[in-house]
């Protein structure tokens, strides 16, 4: 039996005086997209912070594809194979896309320092190598004409584009995205949407936190309900949304009607 991309358990985390998350679980299995959402306050984003190393957990077990891994540090967890963006964009917005693509790309690359300092040959085929994957991947989320562009001049959504782009170029088993369609306009989600239904066709697995539930319920195969920093419900889409629980976590006691759809 294959073992899940992702599988997390006993997770708990806690500021000061706040119990932020308590004994949290996630599985993900690997080509799905995997939603995780929940009302303002729930932990998502602390949740999230934890699996992708930007805090260190009080408790839990961590597995990728079957091997632990430390969340010691982003940079470990990147390497382990989880790439993740941000909801608020995170580019070095004075480097081209390109650019910006190859940073990503340099978390595989092998030639190390010295091959760096003194430019062997080694190091100069490497650096091609990793500007032509740059430039496929930017060609593959739908803004290669804009490879020279430095990453501020972008259109806004063009820019959470980059940030995919960008986290794809390290090869990651899991892509997981923190809210990409926030501040976007209704034709920039459908693209998203189709952008990340490709990703998902193309055998990559993709962790969603996002408060666009909409979004969430058209597009993940299953989803993850956090409230008060505990998982209220797990399961499809349609499974969630008639969820007593989850019905009251959003929508108050006693309400008579569904997670928006």
């Amino acid at each position: 039996m294959t073992a899940p991309v992702l599988n997390v358990s006993g997770v708990s985390k806690r500021f000061g005086g706040l119990q932020a998350l308590s004994d949290v679980a996630l599985r993900i299995e690997r080509g799905q997209v995997h939603g995780l959402i929940g009302p303002n306050g729930a932990g998502k984003t602390t949740f999230f912070n934890v699996i992708t190393g930007l805090y260190t957990p009080d408790s839990g077990c961590f597995e990728l594809a079957g091997k632990p891994y430390s969340t010691a540090a982003v940079h470990r967890v990147a390497k382990a194979g989880i790439a993740r963006t941000f909801q608020n964009i995170r580019l070095f917005s004075d480097m081209t896309a390109l650019e910006n693509v190859m940073v990503g790309r340099h978390v595989r690359t092998r030639s190390g320092l010295l091959g760096a300092i003194f430019r062997t040959p080694g190091f100069r085929a490497e650096e091609r190598a990793i500007a032509e994957r740059a430039q496929a991947l930017l060609d593959y989320v739908g803004i290669g004409t804009y490879a020279d562009h430095k990453a501020r001049t972008l259109s806004y959504g063009d820019q959470r584009r980059l940030e995919i782009a960008r986290a794809l170029a390290t090869d990651p088993q899991l892509i997981a995205l923190d809210e990409p369609a926030a501040g976007m306009n209704a034709t920039e989600k459908v693209q998203l949407r189709a952008l990340i239904d490709q990703i998902r066709r193309d055998g990559r697995t993709v962790l969603l936190i996002e408060h666009d539930v909409k979004l969430v319920m058209g597009l993940c195969d299953r989803v993850t309900v956090l409230d008060h920093g505990k998982p209220i419900a797990e399961g499809t889409p349609s499974e969630v949304q008639t969820n007593p629980l989850v019905i009251e976590a959003y929508l108050g006691h006693g309400a008579a009607a569904q997670v928006p759809a």
